[in-house]
């Protein structure tokens, strides 16, 4: 397992609360977590990042960087079309 597959959580389709506690089980042993997701799951990564920076504070959790961009993919009907991406890093504070 690559080292950028064992820090990053990608947000799918389960309950929030999932992707917070897979997210804080990393991070007790990372320095940064990045949190990654497209299409119409990112307003759902953005709670995650959320919930960890605002609900976990005396933890000492913050948001770090932030990178958006699109993704060109194949749709159903063969067409390419561009769905956006987020990728967002949870750190620990030092």
């Amino acid at each position: 397992m690559s080292d950028e597959t064992r820090d990053t959580v990608y947000i799918g389709k389960k309950p929030i609360m999932a992707y917070v506690t897979s997210t804080l089980i990393q991070l007790a042993s990372l320095p940064s977590v990045s949190i990654k997701a497209r299409g119409m799951t990112i307003g759902r990564a953005v709670d995650v990042a959320q919930i960890i920076s605002r609900k976990t504070e005396n933890a000492g959790y913050t948001i770090g960087d932030i990178r958006i961009g699109s993704e060109s993919l194949e749709s159903q009907d063969g067409r390419t079309r561009n769905v956006s991406t987020i990728e967002i890093e949870v750190k620990r504070n030092q």
